[in-house]
């Protein structure tokens, strides 16, 4: 096993971290890199117009979904990011690890998994995130939000909110990939696997939709 330490990848805000990982793939020399170049194994790398959660558009876009579809790999992210989060307090236990749905529902599962919590998710109801499905958590309970992308960081805001006012201890987030190049504040310290500056416009200023390019929802079609 293999010590590697990088520091322009931890988003503002966090502790610097040291990452211990498996290199499996050729010239990878760090967890940013094995992530992305998962990413690209998988094609889930995807160029195009895209409208992302937020309500921005890039001309990028992360389909995490098509990494998760693969058990090994799954579980292999969710292994790094709980060991980073480990590192946040270590000397506490995480009762359960909390996920915004859809996105966050397979890495949020394999973190859960390698912290030895429960795992759980949030739904939008009304355009409320809520806990449904007989899902709970208590008061004094102590509890990390997992995402697979953050690009604003407002679903992961949400979750955050609602955990903390039934008066669960947040002590931290964490993500696949940080769209945001390390500005999205959440308001807790927060790791990420691989921190990337992506291209987004709002959609009033948007060249692509200047252009007359059709933007695609990811995820409402089976290509793009």
């Amino acid at each position: 096993m293999r010590s590697v330490r990088f520091r322009d990848s931890v988003p503002r805000g966090c502790d610097e971290i040291e990452w211990y990982t498996d290199l499996r793939l050729p010239n990878v020399t760090n967890i940013q890199e094995r992530t992305l170049a998962l990413f690209q194994q998988t094609g889930a790398y995807l160029n195009g117009h895209f409208r992302l959660t937020s309500g921005l558009h890039s001309p990028e876009y992360l389909q995490c979904a098509l990494v998760l579809q693969h058990p090994q790999h799954a579980e292999e992210l969710g292994r790094h990011l709980a060991a980073a989060l480990r590192k946040l307090e270590p000397m506490r236990n995480i009762d359960a690890v909390v996920s915004p749905a859809m996105g966050g529902l397979i890495i949020g599962h394999e973190v859960a998994r390698a912290l030895n919590a429960r795992h759980i998710f949030t739904e939008r109801v009304d355009g409320k995130m809520t806990l449904r499905r007989g899902f709970a958590i208590k008061p004094g309970e102590t509890a990390v939000v997992i995402e697979d992308v953050i690009t604003t960081g407002g679903s992961s805001v949400e979750v955050i909110q609602l955990l903390k006012s039934v008066g669960v201890r947040v002590v931290g987030a964490g993500s696949i990939i940080d769209r945001s190049g390390g500005r999205a504040d959440l308001g807790v310290p927060r790791v990420a696997l691989a921190v990337m500056n992506v291209v987004t416009y709002d959609p009033s200023v948007c060249p692509l939709c200047a252009q007359g390019s059709q933007v695609v929802k990811p995820g409402s079609r089976a290509s793009v």
